[in-house]
């Protein structure tokens, strides 16, 4: 009986101490595991505040959506979720458009492409750098190109290793940046969310599916473009049906007229759909659905 006493505090005081081990080791592993909070956080580090303002205003979309809307485009265009890199991009990939450019992939035209947005671009750069009257020549002039308009289409005089050189050094340049988003927005982004807004649709993935398809086939006029597909997609009111069909239709055509290489075009659009199947319509909390739907090998 002595010794009963001691060892029944012996026992408490162990008990006492493993509790405390223990919370504070699950203190630890919380720290150390992203919160929503940061997670969304770190999504709109992708984005100058004046872009994220922009965006929501415009889109009624926040940065970890578009940040995921981003991803989704990249992998077909530059096999590789991190967008960013790809502002100051710049190549002649031979598909007859001329020189492809910057996380939209504009272009300064040529026989496959009579209305480039490579233009656009430009004067846009020109307006963001300060210039009271903003031109295409402008804009060229402010990083040294030698270029000129032939009609619709942008002629670079200078070489590739030259005109893409320059390209190159534009990669964290703020009005570059400013430049990109705003031509984006103007020549597919408003084009795309007016389209899902007028059929009632109002999904970061509706609309991302829709800027997509418009970047990469064109916002509007023939068959192929994004207004071609949507006459083809039915009328139905429930988003995902609606949205099914549209996947359906623009499979058919992905892979022709250059604008992707097969299968590539078909996986494309399947990460879109994949991503309707695993109940991510609305981009949030899809870190991991987004990196999975994107894992399929480039060709």
């Amino acid at each position: 009986m002595t010794n009963a006493k001691p060892a029944k505090k012996t026992t408490k005081l162990l008990v006492a101490l493993l509790s405390f081990s223990l919370l504070v080791s699950l203190s630890s592993i919380s720290a150390l595991l992203p919160s929503k909070a940061s997670a969304a956080s770190s999504h709109d580090e992708n984005f100058s505040p004046k872009t994220l303002k922009f965006l929501r205003a415009n889109t009624g979309l926040d940065g970890e959506q578009w940040d995921n809307i981003m991803k989704l485009i990249n992998k077909p265009e530059q096999d590789s979720l991190d967008w960013t890199k790809y502002y100051g991009y710049c190549e002649d990939i031979g598909d007859d458009r001329g020189y492809t450019i910057g996380i939209f992939g504009a272009t300064t035209g040529g026989s496959n492409d009579k209305h480039p947005d490579g233009p656009a671009l430009f004067k846009e750069f020109d307006a963001a750098s300060g210039a009271a009257n903003p031109s295409v020549e402008g804009g060229l002039a402010r990083i040294g190109v030698n270029g000129s308009m032939n009609g619709s289409i942008l002629k670079i005089k200078d070489s590739e290793k030259v005109f893409c050189g320059k390209i190159n050094k534009l990669q964290n340049n703020d009005a570059w940046r400013e430049a990109i988003w705003q031509t984006f927005y103007k020549v597919y982004i408003k084009y795309s969310v007016q389209q899902a807004r007028q059929r009632g649709f109002n999904s970061a993935l509706t609309i991302g599916s829709f800027v997509d398809t418009a970047l990469n086939q064109g916002a509007t006029g023939g068959s192929g473009t994004l207004e071609g597909v949507l006459s083809r997609s039915g009328k139905s009111s429930d988003e995902k049906t609606f949205m099914k069909k549209f996947y359906a239709e623009r499979t058919k055509i992905v892979d022709t007229n250059d604008y992707n290489q097969p299968p590539n075009g078909k996986n494309r659009v399947k990460q879109w759909s994949q991503l309707w199947d695993m109940g991510k319509a609305g981009l949030k909390n899809a870190d991991d659905a987004v990196v999975k739907v994107t894992s399929w090998k480039m060709k």
